[in-house]
């Protein structure tokens, strides 16, 4: 095995490429009035409604404190909404509100032109092998598919 010298081995330009990323996408949701961990939250919601606060907090390896200011914030903003849970009315579920799907629908068009503009010397063939092979080492590592690691230390 080598290691490249001047640019560093692969576990430092999967770091930097990851620092890098998460810089721009932060910029592109900066736009929409977000930060990054809203824009997750909102993710986690629309992709799985109805979860309770608990269990999203859980899921997404966060302090329940964390994320209940997190969804104050957005429910204030008209993005999010709580509502009784039917089975146990000591919870509340999590549902985007019309606004917040609209808003949704933003931050995955940004998602979609965030990684244009990052693989964009790659085509589409060399795409799918990254993301496989970038998937079997998240996979490997145990990191929970479509969180971020930076919820756990929030």
């Amino acid at each position: 095995m080598v290691i490249s010298t001047s640019r560093g081995g692969s576990a430092f330009l999967l770091a930097q490429l990851g620092a890098h990323a998460a810089t721009r996408f932060g910029e592109r949701v900066a736009e929409l009035d977000l930060t990054l961990p809203q824009t997750g939250l909102l993710r986690a919601v629309a992709t799985e409604p109805g979860r309770s606060q608990q269990a999203l907090a859980g899921r997404l390896g966060m302090p329940a404190s964390r994320l209940v200011a997190l969804v104050d914030g957005l429910a204030e903003r008209g993005l999010l909404e709580r509502r009784r849970n039917p089975d146990d009315r000591r919870l509340h579920a999590l549902h985007l509100t019309a606004t917040g799907e609209e808003m949704y629908g933003r931050i995955a068009e940004a998602a979609r032109a965030h990684e244009n503009d990052l693989l964009e010397g790659l085509d589409d063939a060399e795409r799918g092998v990254l993301q496989s092979l970038l998937g079997r080492i998240a996979e490997r590592q145990g990191m929970t598919p479509g969180v971020h690691p930076g919820y756990k230390r929030a």
